[in-house]
């Protein structure tokens, strides 16, 4: 099975909002084994999006890639990939 090449952001954090560089995303929530389901999120044309199940607002910043966060330890990857 190939790797996903949508990005995974989660908010161990608590943060009310995070900064990211897509559009189209995973939300996880926290870290696993605490993450909830994993949902894709698409801002379309918006500038932000929150998640429906951990209520994380997702704030577009177009200098950041599309794999990227602020802070950056939202930024999730799978230790299992």
């Amino acid at each position: 099975m190939a790797a996903s090449s949508t990005p995974h952001f989660q908010n161990d954090m608590g943060l009310s909002k995070i900064e990211i560089g897509a559009r189209e995303f995973m939300c996880v929530g926290a870290k696993p084994p605490f993450d909830h389901p994993h949902v894709f999120l698409n801002m379309g044309g918006a500038e932000e999006i929150v998640c429906p199940y951990c209520s994380t607002l997702f704030k577009h910043n177009a200098k950041l890639k599309p794999g990227e966060a602020r802070p950056e330890a939202a930024v999730w990857h799978d230790e299992a990939a």
